[in-house]
């Protein structure tokens, strides 16, 4: 089990460029050089899988390999890793057929994980990793990507756009930015004319988030405000907080923006009050969907607004109700960021399966969201739509009607 201390320092290392954490959820196991599955393998368009679409001479059916690359063995790292790495192989139990999976572990050095990189593609089809970002852009700068790659962390980029991945390369991490500026997106559409009042401290995922929703309002040609709030070891303080409700304008329509966590919303919601719509990121859900309880529900947060994944929203989505839950020991919680990586790990392998069909564009209603692949160009990208909701009662359900 692990140790609050434990948690504490994975969960701020997710978010402060690398992912969060779970405990092991799945016993099963995949060799290396596995034998082919008994099943009818796929017909492979080309050998390398390579994304590009001039017509390729024909190869005979084989087992397509997915190289799964994660820092198993990493004291920050590793129980994100293991959730991932647990979501991957219940997507591949599900649908084996044609797929041998491997598992390399990648150490979280970026030297290291490159060289486990390229290690990985010579030896596989598709590789699905790192999960660093500082992993990734070891990789990416290194310019060896020479086969299909689903990276599971953005790329960091020196500019206020969101990040170009390279040809071979989509991204299918939890990007914070990505769930801000879809924030950004549905707040402007209801809110006509309403200024946006956005809400972080100096933590480096609220920096970001805060950013990335500031760009997208204004790209809207909405006005806004940011506003750093002191704290100390996550509380927020109080003087900052009273000020914030004298500053909050008083002759138009305003909305927050809080790129914080749920215990910081709600000391906003203290003191602020209800009355002004507050939106905000999959962090201000704490819950893992099977843990709700009474004496968990947050009323405080009523009406809050949140984008979050179907794997912690709809238990009765057709997706999420196929893969088994991760497996938690009977005196632990479940972790609600633990769960997200879980169900990173279950899309990265659809995904990757997709890919290997050698289909031209797909669309997944995937457990972590409406996943849409493109390929242009000889590159491909990839577009996640988060799942909007709403606090309810003290606890977070999806708003469903909306398009």
């Amino acid at each position: 089990m692990l140790s609050q201390l434990a948690r504490a320092g994975a969960l701020a290392a997710v978010l402060s460029g690398f992912c969060l954490p779970l405990a092991a959820n799945t016993t099963t196991t995949t060799a290396a050089n596995a034998a082919p599955a008994a099943s009818t393998p796929w017909i492979m368009a080309q050998t390398d899988l390579s994304i590009l679409r001039e017509a390729p001479a024909y190869i005979a059916p084989r087992q397509v390999r997915v190289g799964l690359l994660l820092p198993l063995r990493s004291d920050t790292l590793g129980p994100v890793a293991d959730a991932v790495r647990a979501g991957v192989q219940a997507a591949h139990e599900r649908e084996p057929d044609g797929i041998d999976l491997s598992i390399i572990d990648s150490g979280d050095a970026p030297q290291e994980v490159l060289s486990r990189y390229q290690e990985a593609t010579a030896l596989n089809d598709i590789v699905v990793g790192p999960l660093s970002r500082s992993g990734v852009a070891a990789v990416v700068q290194s310019g060896s990507l020479a086969k299909p790659t689903i990276a599971l962390a953005q790329i960091e980029t020196a500019s206020d756009a969101p990040a170009t991945m390279p040809p071979q390369m989509l991204s299918l991490g939890l990007s914070i930015e990505d769930e801000a500026r879809q924030a950004a997106e549905w707040a402007a559409r209801d809110n006509a004319g309403a200024t946006a009042v956005i809400l972080y401290t100096g933590v480096a995922w609220q920096r970001r988030a805060a950013k990335a929703f500031d760009i997208q309002w204004q790209q809207r040609g909405r006005q806004s405000q940011q506003l750093e709030l002191a704290s100390n070891d996550g509380f927020l303080n109080g003087r900052s907080l009273l000020q914030l409700k004298k500053d909050l304008p008083s002759d138009k329509p305003a909305i927050l923006f809080a790129a914080l966590d749920a215990r910081q919303a709600r000391q906003v919601r203290a003191i602020i009050g209800s009355s002004v719509i507050l939106y905000g990121t999959s962090q201000l859900n704490p819950f893992a969907l099977l843990d709700h309880s009474l004496e968990d529900r947050m009323v405080d947060m009523e009406g809050a607004r949140l984008v979050d994944m179907p794997w912690q929203l709809q238990p009765d989505h057709p997706a999420v109700m196929v893969y088994p839950r991760p497996v938690v020991a009977a005196d632990q919680k479940r972790s609600a960021d633990l769960e997200r990586f879980y169900a990173i790990g279950i899309d990265a392998y659809r995904v990757a399966r997709e890919i290997a069909l050698q289909g031209d564009s797909f669309e997944l209603d995937g457990v972590t969201g409406k996943l849409a692949v493109r390929f242009r160009s000889g590159s491909m990208r990839l577009e996640r739509t988060a799942q909007r909701a709403v606090y309810r009662d003290g606890s977070v359900v999806p708003i469903t009607e909306l398009p």
